[in-house]
């Protein structure tokens, strides 16, 4: 395994964990709150760092306006549905249903990076699809009893994947010409401003953050950890590995997201959970599972 692909698996574990973390710092902090937080704090953690390379070339209007779009979708509107979605939901569904962004990858690739889509990537596509449904309903509409009750959190879990799907396909473009810090910490600016409307309504509405210790440490490992260093590295890799193979990695996610829900959290799995989990990744393995190197 390449030092990319291994910085790859390693990202993707450390990514499970900020179902938990942020499941739990939502009892003290808003959704908006948190994510501006987040955006603030992990920019402000990599600014001082940020330089460009000697060979670099300057950033292009073109350039400046992807990065731009990838703070707004993959930072602003992906923190923003993701941190509904898992305030409506539950951490172990949150980490099943972030598959729908390797699957977003795969479907979108042929036509923004002009990869087709194999006979073997559509039948996956298809069963991982099945199992994202099975994980959002709870079972089968019409034979069991009724939609699961955090419905609409799952939805804008799903949201919340796609968002982040758009980062990845945006940025490997301009991670060919442009240094992933410098991305990075370009992309979390955009993000932060992005996401103040929703804070501001956010405040309007009552909702005020309790900054208590926990909330606090939970806020600083999300921000340092999950959007500085997290997304530092993620980029680094994806600079190095195609999009559908980095996307292979984010198969890791769901497993140990799930396992962490329901040791640290006591969320319950449940049957149709486990079976929608297992197909999810049965489809993507299936789809992945020969992806060129």
């Amino acid at each position: 395994m390449k030092l990319a692909e291994l910085v790859l698996f390693a990202a993707n574990i450390v990514y499970a964990t900020s179902y938990v973390a942020t499941r739990a710092t939502l009892g003290s902090i808003p959704p908006g709150t948190l994510a501006l937080a987040r955006l603030v704090i992990a920019w402000a953690t990599l600014a001082p760092f940020t330089r460009p390379r000697a060979e670099e070339p300057p950033v292009s209007r073109s350039d400046r306006r992807t990065i731009a779009w990838m703070g707004l979708l993959g930072f602003a509107a992906a923190y923003a549905f993701s941190h509904w979605g898992i305030a409506r939901s539950t951490a172990s569904n949150a980490a099943l249903l972030i598959v729908v962004e390797p699957l977003t990858l795969m479907l979108a690739s042929p036509f923004y990076l002009g990869e087709r889509l194999s006979r073997r990537e559509t039948v996956g596509a298809a069963l991982a699809v099945i199992g994202t449904v099975l994980v959002v309903v709870n079972g089968i509409p019409g034979v069991t009893e009724t939609l699961v009750p955090h419905w609409q959190g799952d939805l804008l879990l799903v949201l919340a994947g796609v968002a982040y799907a758009a980062y990845s396909l945006l940025g490997r473009r301009v991670l060919d010409r442009h240094a992933p810090l410098g991305v990075t910490t370009r992309s979390l600016a955009w993000g932060a401003v992005g996401i103040v409307p929703i804070v501001a309504a956010e405040w309007a509405s009552g909702a005020r953050p309790l900054w208590t210790a926990p909330a606090v440490a939970g806020t600083l490992y999300l921000a340092v950890v999950i959007s500085a260093l997290g997304y530092v590295a993620w980029n680094w890799a994806l600079a190095r590995v195609s999009a559908p193979r980095a996307a292979l990695f984010l198969n890791v996610q769901p497993i140990a997201g799930a396992l962490l829900g329901a040791l640290l959290l006591e969320e319950p799995l449940t049957g149709f959970t486990i079976a929608g989990g297992v197909a999810i990744v049965a489809g993507l393995a299936v789809a992945f599972g020969r992806v060129p190197r």
